[in-house]
């Protein structure tokens, strides 16, 4: 995956070549235009992109993806990506978000090598009440192992909804996948991501508008088991 165009302030210079050809050797890509960092923050059905803004000053050095199968709602992020860069181009802020469009329920493992991302959102799913769309749900034991595949051990799942059969589902298939293990509700209290979820998000404005309920839960990465030969 070539990120060059979508965080140009990342892109190497010639002294730093030596540098971002070791982070392209690793990620196992070769890249046009080699990058000083690589993403590691995806907020998969970003929607309106409210908590990539929030998070963009919050985490300054980390490069952070909205992920969007929606095309004009890509293309209103990524318009008002740009209009925030082109505001803040002295003090150099929103340069390490981006937004793309994409169906990750295909093709999530295309855009990141093993192991890449720290943190995955998940805020706010379409909930597809009906049992015979269930399997449309962006929780599924199939989806839970791609999570898995590109997020670090250590790294976190955040998901966050208003429906609480939507939110016992996604419980239930984490707490399930063996990969995987619940945070506790301390650590979330703790965790400022969580809150940013909570209230910048689009759909969190309007439940909390509505007056209500929001359902939290975190996932934690755990180590790959050892091999048995």
């Amino acid at each position: 995956m070539d990120w060059s165009t979508h965080y140009p302030k990342f892109v190497a210079t010639p002294d730093d070549v030596s540098e971002a050809q070791s982070i392209a050797q690793d990620a196992g890509s070769q890249c046009v235009r080699p990058m000083l960092k690589e993403v590691e923050v995806a907020d998969i059905g970003c929607g309106f992109g409210g908590l990539l803004i929030a998070l963009a000053p919050r985490l300054p050095n980390t490069l952070m993806v909205g992920m969007e199968i929606r095309t004009q709602v890509t293309e209103f992020v990524q318009d008002r990506i740009e209009a925030l860069r082109q505001q803040h181009s002295e003090q150099g802020n929103y340069q390490n978000i981006a937004c793309l469009r994409a169906n990750t329920m295909k093709f999530l493992p295309n855009f990141f090598r093993k192991h890449q991302l720290t943190k995955i959102f998940l805020c706010f799913p379409d909930p597809h009440f009906k049992a015979r769309k269930h399997k449309a749900r962006i929780v599924s034991t199939t989806l839970n192992s791609e999570y898995a595949y590109v997020l670090r051990p250590g790294g976190t799942v955040y998901t966050i909804t208003d429906v609480e059969d939507l939110h016992s589902w996604m419980v239930k298939h984490f707490d399930a996948h063996p990969l995987f293990e619940r945070v506790s509700k301390e650590e979330e209290q703790r965790d400022e991501c969580v809150e940013l979820m909570k209230i910048e998000t689009e759909e969190g404005k309007k439940v909390e508008r509505n007056s209500g309920n929001k359902f939290v839960a975190c996932f934690r990465r755990l180590e790959d088991p050892p091999w048995v030969e």
